[in-house]
């Protein structure tokens, strides 16, 4: 499993600082940037992400910035890709068993430990693939505005 993450100035250390703890637990990470804590845009980053999802050159993404909305947004724009913000283990295990999300968009606010628990749970979670949640994910990615 191939896990790329991403994020702003306002989420470098608490990506080299999370990316080392999801390597010790066996996780293959691919490091999307920024790697500089002067002021960056976070759209270019979160496309990244989702680029790399649509293409298939990773299986999960992980969006790291201040809140963790705007990466969600950004990223929702790339067709196929499924982004929740996720603030807890619940929100993380809903958003993978019901909605098959494939990146998720955290807080740099949030503590290392509670970030880790997050994100292993989002990545150990099954997709529960029932009639009902495949039915409205295709409405989701079908949809044309």
């Amino acid at each position: 499993m191939k896990i790329g993450i991403a994020n702003d100035h306002h989420g470098v250390t608490v990506k080299q600082n999370l990316t080392k703890k999801l390597l010790e637990l066996g996780y293959d990470i691919k490091d999307y940037g920024t790697n500089q804590e002067e002021m960056v845009d976070y759209p270019e980053y979160a496309f990244k992400i989702g680029h790399a999802i649509k293409n298939k050159e990773i299986d999960f993404g992980i969006l790291l910035c201040h809140s963790g909305i705007g990466m969600s947004i950004a990223c929702n724009k790339v067709k196929g890709v499924r982004c929740a913000k996720v603030s807890s283990v619940w929100d993380a295990e809903m958003t993978r068993r019901d909605n098959n999300a494939n990146v998720i968009a955290l807080s740099t606010t949030l503590e290392i430990d509670e970030l880790v628990k997050i994100i292993d749970k989002f990545l150990k979670t099954e997709y529960l693939n029932i009639e009902r949640y495949n039915r409205r994910i295709s409405m989701i990615d079908n949809y044309n505005d």
